[in-house]
This record gives structure tokens, sequence and C-alpha cells, in this order.
């Protein structure tokens, strides 16, 4: 009944939580009976969030008086930077690609280590992938002014480099135009080795007053359950990637961290810098050589596609997108639709059908998880 009324942003966030918590308690029955039911009202929920966010979005980004979601380059101005403080140590950890019903399968396991001071959501920028999405968290700009202000720092589309090899000189060039002259570590784990030097030199964070760390390993395992059949599985539907999740967190060096956090007394920030959608319809669309290979989103000219399901940006700087010729527009997947090209179609249809996508526009890629623990002892 919700979605016949005017929804605000924070509303949606309040839809979406609910949502999260009926799919948990389901899980937690063994009757299912109810699963096709939630499965339809969630399938709803992302039509009338899309076209919430087709209405509103760029209004977010043009309009200064509007009421508006916190955004992806607002989030440590506005969450992080307030709760520095001089005497105490603050940790802020950035699980790349985790979504809200993760999150909530991982909390009952830090309870006996921290209370919750605060849980929030805040909304991702899209395109909703790290390249944008985390590259605007840490620099605290959009990705138009990153591009224009820091080209040495910024990777466009036409590069093959990596698009988030400058994530610590952003957050350095974030905090020096805070004004915040503090000692501040950046690390980012890709790998159990990476995991582990961190944990070996734990004493030395407690030196700094700010600690980000980033953990890569929840968007391997959503990337892994595409390519390798194995994975896919062990994970056949939301709820055994959800224990996926679990597992891998339970017996992970980031528990261990979390822990050694707790004992030191420290404050912890975590969150992530967009979620995943899991995609089952395909979407033509026609494009050159040089459009963009992500399932979610498409940039570049002469986009071909039907219009209708999905949202399209025709001038970038609308979206503060950067603009790499004159025609350049951006197109988003919504729902949990995927683009496909007419060649190979099939293939590409079989092969990506029923996996984790992001980039697009979803709950589950957007409203982002950010909680802010104390530490029990």
């Amino acid at each position: 009944m919700a979605y016949n009324e005017a929804i605000d942003h924070q509303e949606w966030a309040d839809i979406y939580q609910r949502l999260t918590y009926w799919e948990l308690e389901i899980d937690r029955t063994e009757n299912k009976s109810m699963q096709e039911v939630l499965d339809t009202q969630k399938t709803e929920a992302n039509a009338n969030f899309a076209k919430f966010i087709k209405e509103n979005y760029l209004d977010w980004l043009n309009e200064p008086n509007i009421d508006r979601p916190v955004l992806s380059h607002q989030v440590m101005k506005q969450t992080v930077f307030p709760k520095i403080k001089p005497e105490r140590p603050l940790f802020f950890v950035v699980i790349d690609n985790l979504r809200l019903d993760q999150w909530e399968v991982i909390e009952p396991l830090l309870t006996d280590y921290f209370n919750i001071e605060n849980k929030d959501t805040y909304y991702s920028i899209l395109p909703t992938t790290t390249a944008f999405s985390r590259n605007a968290l840490f620099s605290g700009m959009m990705p138009q002014d990153m591009a224009k202000f820091h080209p040495e720092l910024w990777e466009g589309e036409d590069t093959d480099e990596g698009k988030n090899n400058h994530e610590e000189e952003f957050l350095r060039e974030n905090l020096k135009r805070n004004r915040l002259n503090i000692k501040a570590s950046y690390s980012k784990i890709l790998q159990a080795n990476q995991g582990k030097a961190v944990l070996e030199q734990f004493s030395n964070f407690l030196n700094n007053e700010l600690n980000v760390l980033v953990y890569n390993f929840v968007d391997m395992m959503s990337h892994a359950r595409t390519d390798m059949k194995m994975i896919r599985e062990l994970a056949p539907d939301e709820s055994a990637y959800r224990s996926i999740t679990t597992s891998w967190f339970t017996h992970s060096s980031l528990f261990e961290l979390f822990k050694k956090i707790s004992e030191a007394g420290a404050d912890l920030i975590v969150t992530t810098d967009h979620g995943t959608k899991r995609v089952n319809r395909p979407y033509k669309i026609i494009g050159d050589r040089n459009v963009t290979t992500n399932l979610r989103y498409k940039q570049g000219k002469n986009l071909n596609f039907e219009s209708g399901k999905v949202f399209e940006v025709n001038r970038p700087d609308e979206a503060k997108l950067p603009r790499f010729n004159v025609s350049t527009s951006y197109v988003f997947a919504v729902e949990d639709y995927f683009f496909a090209y007419p060649n190979n179609y099939n293939y590409y249809v079989n092969y990506y059908k029923d996996t984790f996508q992001h980039g697009g526009v979803s709950l589950e890629e957007i409203i982002i998880p950010i909680i802010h623990l104390k530490p029990k002892r």
C-alpha cells in the first residue's frame, strides 16, 4: 500500500529495511510458503523505486534547497569526519559490494564486542560501481569534478588502468580540503596475506586518529559467482549468498580486526560503496566498440535501445558525470534487467542470467548501510 503514496528517500530506506527484515525472518523458518509473496513485493518495490530515482535523482544533484539523502560524496564530511577525536582512534572500514542483508547477517556476530551507536543508510551515486561510488566516497567529490580538478588521479572509461588506484590520494585531498591536519592511514585488503599484515601491524594503527581500510572479498565473491560454476552451485539464491558471506566473515581476518578494535577501545564505522543486484531479465542495447562493458550501465555515444525500462541521462553534466565526447550519454538498467548485445545474444543471456551485478538502479545497489559501533570494553 505504501507505493500508492508519495514516498520520500527516508521512507524508501525504511521500506527496504522492512523487506530485508522479512527476508531474514523467512530464512529462519522451515516453511518457505511466504517467500513467493515477499519476492513479488520486492519486485514491485524495485519497479516503484526506479520511478522514484528517475523523478528525483537529478534534482538532488542540481537543486540546492531540496530534501535529499546523504550521497556517496557527502559521507566522509557528514558522517566520518565529525567522529574523529584526538584521543581515540577511529576505524572506517569499507567492505566493497556489501548489501544491507549481508550486513544484517554479520551484525549478530559483533554483539559481544560492540554496541551499535547509530545504524543508518545513505544513497550511492550512479553508476553504482566501485570506480564511481568509492572514488566519490573517498574524494568527497562527484565524478565530473574529480575528472576536472584531478585529471592525474581520475581514470576515464577509455583507459585500461585500474579505476581505483588513487583512492588514498583522493582521501588525502579530501582531508586537506576539510582542514583536517591529522594522522591518517589507508589500507586496501585484496588478499588473505594483506589481511594478516594488517593484524600484525595493528598497534601502529592506534597512533592514528583515522584509519581507513577497504576489504574487497564480497566484491570478489559476486564476480566469482558469475565466472565459476562451483560458486553458483554453492550460492544458488539470495539466502545461500548471505550464508556464504557469514561463513567468510566468521573465519576472516576482518573479524579478527574488529575484535582487536574492540579490545583497543577504538570507535568503528562500517559501510560499503554500493550493493549488488541479482539480474534475470536481458535488455537489448546496441552501441559502438567503445561502449562500457558493465551489464548494469552503459556509457558511450550512439547508444540504441528501447526506451522505457531504463534510466537515461542524455546530459551527463546534470548527473555530475564526466563527458568523454560531445554525444556521450549514460543509460542505467533498473529492477533486475541487464544489458545484452544482439550478437551472441543467447550465449550472453545464458551466461549472465541469475548473476549478481552492479552499476544500475535498485534498492539493493543504491541504499547503503552505514553503522557506527562503540566498543563494549
